[in-house]
This record gives C-alpha cells, structure tokens and sequence, in this order.
C-alpha cells in the first residue's frame, strides 16, 4: 500500500472558494445624458474603507465584481459636478444591479470663488491611467499590495499574483526600473512598501518599445513620493489592520533638499499573518483521495532606503540608491486527507499531515544614475544596476497514517527540507531622446544578467527511542544553477500631424540562458541551453476628433519568459500526495496586443 501512496504525486491546486457577486450601475449627468470617465469609487459600508475604484463606460454604465456579499455604499466623483455618495445597500444575491444615480448641476450663485488645484483620483491619459494615491484616504494604512486590488484593471488573487484586465504575466516597476522579483516574492516585497511612500500608480496595458519585452499583459509602475519642498522635513506613519488575522506596519521617512543636492531616506516595518483553506478532492483509478487542509501564514519584514540626487549644474545631474528588505516568516499546515475505495464510506486510512516551514529573506539594491537635459528636449538617461537575493527555506514534513478510527497508528514517514536559493542581477542601460522632423526620437540600449543557484536537500527522518536519524536522500536532493543575458536595443519615433497623431517602436532582445540541473544520481542530471533572437515592433495612431472625444489604435508584442521559481524543478509538500513542483523546461510565450479605444 505504501508504494501506491507514494506514487500518488499530484499538482497542487488551490480550491479555495471565493464570493463572484457583481454590483450594476449607471451614471447620468445633471441634463440626463451618460456620464463617460466618471471616478466609481466602492466603500465598505461597515468601516468606509476603500475597495475598489473603476471609471464609468462610454455609456455611463461601471462594474464591481467578485465582491463579497455585504454591505457597501457608493461614491462618484467628476472634474465640475459635485460628488454624489448613495445610501448603503447590501449585496445578497449573485449580480445587484442599482438604479440609475444622476449627477446634480454645479452651483452658479456663488458671490466669492475659491479654487484649490487637486488632481483627481483616476487620471486618463493617452499612453495610461494614473491612479493618485497622494493626498488621498489611500495613503495611509495600506500597502503597495493592497493599493493594486484597489486599481482599476487590476485584480491580486487569493495566491498574491496580479492579473491585469484578465490577464496575467503583468510586470511591476518601481519608479521606471523593473522589478526583478516575481510571485511570492514580490508579493512579500509589495507588502513591504506604505502606501504613505507611494505617490501614485500608472496603469499601462500596451507598453511603447522603450519598456522591455518582458511581460504579456502590461506594466504596474509604481512612483514613489518625491518631496520638492527645500529644506528638511520627515513623516512618521503607523497602520494597523485586522480581519481573521491581524496586520500592522510603521515607518519613518525624511528629506533634506538645497538647490544642489537631495537626499532622501526611509525605513518601514511590517507584521502581519494570514490563514488559507483548502479542500482537494481526488479520484485516481478506484481509489479516493480526499483532502482538507487549514493553512496559516506569519510574516514580518524591514525595508528602507537611502539615496541622494547631486545637481552638477544646470543640465546634469547624478545620484545614487541604495535599497534593502529583509523579511522572514513562517507558514503551518494541518492536512487532514481520507483514503478510500470508490463508492465506500469508510475509509481504509486517514492521512494526518503538519508540514511547517521557515523562511528568511534579504535582498540588496544599488542603482548609480546620470540625467542629461538640455532644456531643448535632449536627454540622456544612464542607470547601472546591481541586485543581491539571498533567501533560506526550511521545512518540516511529518506524515502519520491512521485507521479509519484514528486510534491506530498504521505508518508514518518524517521528512525535511533545506532550500537555500542565491540570485544575482546586474543591468545598465542608456537612453537617448531628442527632437526630429518636428517629431520626438528615442534610442536605448540594455545589458542584463542574472544567475541564479537553488539547493534542495532532502532528508528523510527516522525517529527511534533514543533518537532522529536525519540522512539526506540523494534520490531526491539537487542543485539548479540558471543564467539569463538579455541584450537589447530600440527606436522609437512619434509626431503630431494636426488632429492626428502617430508613434511607432521596435525593440529588439537577444537571450542567452542556461539551466543546469546537478543530481547526486549521474543520469538524472539536465542541462537545458537557449539562445534565440526576437523583435517586438509596437506603433499606435491617434485622433482628436474635438476638444472632448480621441480616438487610439495601439498594437505591441511581447514575451512572457518563465520566472526564476517556475524554472526550479523543486518539491513542495502539502502533504506525502499532494506535490508541487516546477519545470526547467518550460519555453516562453508570445503575446501579440492590439487596442481601440475612446476617450
């Protein structure tokens, strides 16, 4: 019976089930017409708390979906009318669909005007959609995380992975510099970052050649506050949530600025927890394999950030950012899994599993950066960037198989394992505008490397009277090494022509990668090499029909390369069935966008 179970190695899949109802609405002007790009803001009606926030149609419609059901209340917001909040309404059905909400007339009978400048919380703009974050409830409390489930066109799963318009392979930017991390991993980075820092969020669902191939469904550039006040100053911010679980976070954050240099700085802490719940029901031949598992996760982690900007004069300027975030946690699992024949009841084994893991977390950033202006549209941008991952994983794995009563022991295997995983990233690129036949031209070149070193050791227990016996089992322990060069270049060239106007791009990237899989057993070693040539052309037209209404055609292609941890051919244990492991194999895809829009 032993060798079956063991062979009953399956793809963990997540069935969490989550509330899908879907809130209707329509928007009117005052004059009763349809209100298009109108700010839809979604709040909790239980603590005010900012859900969601989306833009009316063309036809003045919007849509909230996969809300819970509860009660919420609504908020709409446009550039000269008043904003107008509707009464709370609770959420007890699949789709709720609310009557129309028409728009009151500004005021005209003012005897004294006083304008304050703010900007909106949703801009549209041609090439993206700025979310503003500064100034608003939004910047307190939250984290970088939480502000993209509130984006609109974004959607973070219950796994933390960012979808954008349905779409995932989204890439995440940090003020126009790339992230290097994905998956887990930035998520637990996101998480790090106040919402206090951040100034706003740019949307972009096609991105123009400048931006790097990478990535098949848009870019999340995330632009950090940058205070221009001379002088010195410091903010102080402290957020503390709570839900099934609690989730606090703190930080300080100071600046010094004179007319030659800036230098600013900042250090935030984050503790928090979070519980999942997982139901696998599985049939394999005549067999039946039945799993519920409660999974709690604990976290906590420390980032901050030192940098400064030196004005040489009047055209140069030249800085340099040093980042770092260390975090740590824990993740329990209590798996509860019945072993049965198909079409019985009893079981003829119930599996009970307590996996427990630790993590550790450090990555360091530094960033060296000259800014040319001419003041005539010239510039030259130059950044060099060099990356340090150093993470640890430990895990404990007990499995005990009991009798249908739970009172007998019938077999039982202890395992552990150790993961530590080293990434090292180091890029520079160099970009060039400037004007040309009345037009813009933008030229960049990019070199990137990355190398990656994951080690899996797998050790099996023997538990005895006196002791644990740990012996590493060499069938199951390996070593992953990947490297990755990217070389890349791109043009790009946009103008105006009267009411029309065009851009076009294409970017080139070259990519040389290499994985080697190092077994303790000879025959089962890989080596899988790459090395392939791609363009990714991308151009748009616009047309502005009159002061109110554009019209945009977009198109790009872009290449969704597997991540660092999809590539790792490592185990991970929900219990001794249930497996999750990754494939070094895997090939990237290719997506082709194409947009028409209306504004």
């Amino acid at each position: 019976m032993k060798n079956l179970i063991l062979s009953c190695l399956f793809i963990l899949m997540n069935l969490s089930v989550f509330a899908n109802s879907t809130v209707l609405g329509k928007v009117l002007d005052a004059d009763g017409s349809p209100l298009a790009y109108g700010n839809v803001i979604l709040y909790n009606a239980a603590d005010s708390t900012m859900i969601k926030v989306e833009l009316t149609e063309d036809d003045g419609t919007f849509r909230f979906s996969n809300l819970e059901q509860k009660a919420y209340f609504i908020t709409i917001s446009y550039v000269g009318l008043p904003d107008f909040t509707t009464e709370k309404f609770t959420l007890d059905q699949k789709e709720l669909t609310l009557p129309d909400i028409q728009m009151q007339a500004p005021g005209t009978n003012l005897e004294e005007v006083t304008v304050t400048a703010q900007r909106p919380l949703l801009e549209l703009k041609p090439d993206k959609m700025v979310f503003n974050v500064e100034g608003t409830a939004n910047a307190a409390g939250d984290d970088a995380l939480t502000l993209l489930r509130k984006s609109p066109g974004l959607v973070v799963d219950n796994n933390d992975q960012i979808q954008m318009m349905g779409k995932s392979g989204v890439r995440v930017y940090i003020d126009g510099k790339p992230s290097p991390l994905s998956g887990n991993d930035l998520a637990a980075y996101l998480k790090t970052i106040q919402a206090s820092e951040i100034d706003n969020i740019e949307i972009i669902t096609n991105p123009s050649a400048r931006y790097e191939a990478e990535g098949s469904a848009g870019i999340v550039n995330i632009r950090m506050k940058k205070d221009k006040r001379h002088g010195s100053n410091a903010n102080m911010n402290l957020g503390y949530s709570v839900g099934e679980k609690a989730q606090y976070n703190g930080g300080l954050s100071a600046n010094y600025r004179n007319k030659k240099i800036n230098v600013f700085g900042g250090y935030n802490y984050y503790n928090g927890a979070n519980t999942n719940h997982v139901n696998l029901y599985r049939e394999q031949g005549d067999f039946v394999i039945d799993n519920h598992s409660d999974m709690e996760n604990h976290w906590q982690s420390h980032n901050a950030r030192l940098g400064t900007d030196y004005l040489i004069n009047k055209k140069n300027t030249i800085g340099f950012l040093v980042k770092t975030n260390i975090s740590g946690g824990n993740w329990h699992n209590n798996s509860r899994t019945t072993l049965s024949k198909l079409g019985q009841e009893i079981p003829y084994s119930i599996l009970v599993a307590t996996p427990e893991s630790d993590n550790e977390r450090k990555n360091y950033n530094f960033n060296l950066n000259y800014l040319f202006d001419s003041g005539k549209g010239i510039t030259w941008n130059i950044d060099a960037d060099y990356g340090m991952f150093r993470n640890k994983g430990f895990e404990n794995q007990p499995n005990v198989y009991w009798d249908a009563e739970e009172k007998n022991i019938l077999d039982a295997a202890y395992y552990e394992t150790d993961t530590p995983v080293n990434i090292d990233i180091a890029s520079i690129k160099v970009d060039y505008e400037r004007p040309l036949l009345e037009g813009q031209l933008g030229i960049g070149i990019k070199y990137g490397n990355v190398k990656t070193d994951n080690t899996f050791d797998f050790y099996n227990i023997y538990k005895t009277e006196e002791d644990d016996q740990k012996i590493l089992n060499i069938n199951r322990s390996n070593n992953f090494v990947y490297t990755e060069n990217v070389n890349a270049a791109y043009l790009t060239y946009s103008k105006k022509f009267g009411k029309l106007g065009i851009n076009a791009g294409v970017r080139a990237e070259q990519t040389n990668s290499k994985g080697e899989l190092t077994s303790m057993i000879p025959d089962q070693n890989n080596t899988v090499e790459r090395q392939y040539l791609d363009f990714f052309p991308s151009g748009g037209i616009s047309y502005q029909v009159n002061d109110k209404n554009n019209l945009q055609l977009n198109y790009s292609a872009r290449i969704n390369r597997p991540n660092y941890q999809d590539l790792n051919p490592f185990q991970s244990q929900l219990d001794e069935l249930t497996i999750e492991q990754w494939n070094a194999f895997l090939n990237p895809e290719y997506v082709k966008n194409i947009q028409l829009s209306h504004s």
